[in-house]
């Protein structure tokens, strides 16, 4: 067994962080919490690495109970590592200083030779080799989260937190250091609990994704049950940026509410079919000048080099639709259809 959180729930005051969340992951599985600011992914963080205590419920790891409403067991005795979202290094320690850190901790129990070893192990994984004498002043926004990478690797531990570890570097370095993390994953079989705001990161990484609102679950699933079979309103909106089309829904056959938006061969939950309404995303909509499909007035178009990012009026909807036809402007008439139905 590996990570099981159960019934847990940490209040504040009145307010309510967390509220009786129940999951579990297997040893070695990468689990990114994803969800907007406030939702409590942070706090669930916080809770696991022990830097909060619980109001109720528990959290264990291979049937050791960490945290309880009556006991916690100490960071320092806990097998896990932690990369924070501000790196967290000091200026004036070097890069070799930081990575060795953890390694004189009491609940270390190599010795001299193995320490080094693994001070070794880790630079290298990380390509710091070159730079182990070098300060935090002296290193890249992506060269010093390599840093925290290392420190946060070199015990070898059994957990592996990551708070937005990304979310400080440019669009370049952070494809670059989803690759870093994927490799690190790898190397070391961590079990990896990854908090981010950012949808596509945890959809590239995760091999299990809790999508988090107000404190509670909304779904959990790998990231293609996420992506393609949401089961709420928010979910279809927040990972997949999904239309949500309102009309009926006849067996497996949706209608828009003008009857000329078809949707077929779709699987949607049965929460989306009981409230009449469709989850679209912006990639499953073609614009076309035929007049079968819905109609409507483009009111935004932004390029984005592969494809352009349209807005749709139709009727009082403002609809989302990604597309690499580059022949329709600002203010053209276009009509909507299912990309399944041409």
């Amino acid at each position: 067994m590996g990570l099981k959180i159960e019934n847990l729930t940490k209040k504040f005051g009145d307010f309510t962080a967390i509220n009786n969340i129940n999951f579990s992951i297997n040893k070695g599985e990468f689990l990114a919490i994803l969800g907007p600011s406030g939702c409590g992914k942070t706090t669930m963080l916080r809770i696991i690495a022990g830097f909060e205590k619980t109001t109720d419920g528990t959290v264990s790891y291979d049937n050791q109970v960490l945290t309880s409403k009556d006991n916690t067991v100490p960071v320092e005795k806990r097998s896990l590592g932690m990369v924070f979202q501000s790196f967290a290094l000091w200026p004036h320690m070097t890069v070799r200083e930081h990575v060795e850190f953890p390694l004189k901790s009491k609940r270390c129990k190599m010795n001299q030779e193995e320490k080094k070893k693994a001070a070794d192990e880790a630079i290298e994984a990380m390509r710091l080799t070159s730079m182990q004498d070098r300060y935090p002043g002296q290193l890249s926004g992506g060269q010093r989260q390599r840093v925290a990478l290392a420190r946060a690797i070199v015990e070898k531990p059994q957990i592996l937190l990551m708070d937005e570890p990304l979310s400080a570097l440019d669009a370049e370095l952070k494809m670059s250091m989803r690759r870093e993390i994927q490799d690190i994953h790898r190397l070391t079989n961590a079990t990896i609990v990854y908090i981010t705001h950012d949808q596509s990161e945890a959809l590239a990484l995760a091999d299990k994704i809790i999508i988090m609102k107000d404190g509670e679950i909304e779904q959990m699933g790998t990231p293609e049950e996420i992506y393609q079979n949401p089961k709420t309103e928010f979910v279809a909106t927040f990972v997949s940026k999904s239309n949500l089309m309102e009309g009926e829904w006849e067996n497996d056959i949706f209608h828009s509410k003008d009857g000329k938006f078809i949707v077929e061969n779709k699987k949607v939950d049965e929460y989306f079919k009981n409230r009449n309404i469709c989850p679209v995303r912006p990639d499953e909509i073609i614009i076309t000048k035929d007049t079968d499909g819905t109609e409507g007035v483009v009111v935004n178009r932004q390029y984005n080099g592969r494809e352009n990012h349209y807005t749709v009026k139709a009727g009082d909807v403002d609809y989302k639709i990604y597309s690499s036809d580059t022949e329709y402007h600002t203010g053209d008439k276009v009509y909507l259809k299912y990309r399944e139905a041409i």
